[in-house]
């Protein structure tokens, strides 16, 4: 049985307790490691896509290669408060209703430019299938149908479809056959499909980050921003209104703030250099 050692304590003195003790409870991070460690190649993948980014503008400026983080943000709420914000009065912060009206959710289909920092031809649906993300890689390759890719991506499984095979396998005029999914040939397994996505040869190559690594994917960042800066805190009336909010931000975004970002991770953690 707990023994009763005090009537009550404050919160001033509980936080200076936690900081004497270098406790910090209000912190998080994710902290499970990739499964893809195990992997012999999980080094020799993750060095690859840093060089990818090392080398992006380069490509891009003197080869025409466009460099792609591509990623999904999914269930992106329209949440309408029950009452209005009171604006920020001296002293005092802005004041916020807590009860909200749900209006549904979407899904931003993002693909962000590594050489540039522009988001281009942003997708959002309510649904995320391999249908989906087919259509929102052919917007963008449609932008320079000529052009090299190298596209960044998870392995989430509809990032290495059969849908997506045939896809690329057109636009990069591959004649041979594809084989049958589960059956035989490129198409038979993820382990098939991905290994012919990522074929260095075609014109459109994919780089896959290991699983648990999505911090390796520029996208990520980007999202961040996305949500700081307009879907956290905005009143949505309805999805078309937060549709209308995401295309404006991504719009201006574009113009005024877009900057490739400084990427310094090289492979190896960087405590241990």
């Amino acid at each position: 049985m707990a023994e009763k050692l005090i009537d009550s304590i404050s919160g001033r003195w509980i936080n200076e307790l936690l900081c004497r003790a270098k406790i910090r409870p209000h912190k998080n991070k994710y902290w499970l490691t990739s499964k893809d460690k195990a992997d012999p190649r999980y080094d020799e993948r993750v060095a690859s896509l840093c060089q990818a980014y090392r080398e992006a503008i380069d490509s891009y400026e003197r080869h025409g290669i466009h460099t792609i983080c591509i990623d999904e943000q999914t269930g992106i709420q329209a949440l309408e408060r029950i009452a209005p914000d009171l604006p920020v009065r001296v002293g005092k912060p802005t004041l916020r209703e807590y009860e909200y009206t749900r209006h549904g959710t979407l899904c931003l289909f993002g693909n962000f430019h590594v050489a540039t920092g522009q988001i281009l031809a942003p997708m959002i649906r309510q649904t995320r299938t391999e249908v989906d993300y087919v259509e929102n890689l052919d917007n963008l390759i449609l932008r320079d149908p000529i052009a090299g890719y190298r596209i960044i991506a998870d392995n989430l499984t509809t990032h290495c479809s059969e849908s997506l095979v045939r896809y690329v396998a057109d636009c990069c005029d591959i004649e041979e056959p594809l084989g049958k999914k589960g059956v035989r040939g490129t198409l038979r397994s993820v382990e098939s499909r991905v290994a012919f996505l990522t074929d260095p040869s075609h014109r459109i190559e994919f780089l896959f980050t290991p699983r648990h690594c999505s911090w390796l994917n520029q996208i990520e960042i980007w999202f961040g921003t996305l949500r700081s800066k307009v879907t956290r805190w905005m009143n949505f009336t309805g999805l078309d209104a937060l549709e209308d909010a995401i295309r404006s931000f991504i719009d201006y975004y574009n113009k005024t703030l877009a900057h490739p970002y400084n990427w310094t991770y090289a492979g190896k953690v960087l405590g241990d250099r």
